[in-house]
């Protein structure tokens, strides 16, 4: 457990694991533990997982939240840290700000892992709302939400605060031209669950528009997918790193 100064707060990171670093992105209003299973599933890697302001341990910061300052912290990060470049595994959230940092700073990122992002807000990039309840079960959001509620430096009663904020950023952002990621020139895995609530046919479009990128769908998973199947998604990722030359 550590923390660090970034762009005005105190963020908390963790480093599990040994050898090749991997910087975690957590989903929106999630904390590292959304992942931790996951990140015990690699072998042969450094896991870094930092949680944002206003996320698990990281007290927020005034203003609104966007996802180029989720970019911006990262770097920070890793320059903390003294890591020139790294793979990358983002969910949700998390997906957005990985692939952004790709974008604007593809020599940071060896490699990225993308589970269950979008490219910008609107009705076609979900599923229909009659499908919310399979693709967003409510006993993960309710974990999640005691989770807030048990690490929050800022208390439970601050989490309205960061939901309105991150629902917010959700309507209004991100704002990714497909024609943009044929410029995206690294090894891309482009990962959502069958039942996720990004609709499949957005999570499609994201994978034909990067050169050479790979696809998995995840069997009898929701958009929790790193919660529901940690050993499956587990050894997708490490054949994924695995693969990624030296």
């Amino acid at each position: 457990m550590a923390f660090a100064e970034l762009n005005g707060v105190s963020a908390y990171y963790d480093v599990t694991g040994s050898g090749e670093p991997v910087i975690f992105l957590h989903g929106g209003f999630c904390s590292a533990e959304v992942m931790r299973e996951l990140s015990e599933q690699l072998s042969g890697y450094a896991v870094h997982a930092p949680e944002r302001p206003g996320h698990g341990r990281t007290p927020d910061r005034p203003g609104p939240f966007h996802y180029d300052d989720g970019v911006a912290d990262t770097i920070a990060l890793m320059d903390v840290l003294g890591l020139t470049s790294a793979h990358v595994l983002g969910f949700s959230d998390g997906a957005d700000i990985g692939m952004l940092l790709a974008l604007a700073h593809p020599d940071r990122v060896r490699s990225l892992v993308h589970i269950s992002g979008n490219l910008r807000p609107g009705d076609d990039v979900y599923r229909p709302e009659e499908d919310h309840a399979a693709a967003m079960p409510a006993a993960e959001s309710e974990r999640v939400s005691l989770e807030y509620a048990e690490l929050s430096p800022d208390g439970p009663e601050h989490a309205d605060v960061v939901g309105a904020r991150i629902l917010h950023m959700w309507e209004t952002e991100p704002a990714i031209d497909p024609a943009s990621l044929a410029t995206v020139d690294l090894p891309v895995l482009v990962m959502a669950g069958d039942r996720d609530i990004i609709a499949p046919e957005h999570t499609a479009l994201i994978h034909r528009s990067i050169p050479g990128a790979q696809l998995a769908i995840v069997p009898a998973t929701s958009h929790m997918l790193v919660r529901e199947r940690p050993g499956l998604v587990g050894r997708i990722v490490q054949e994924f790193l695995d693969a990624v030359p030296r």
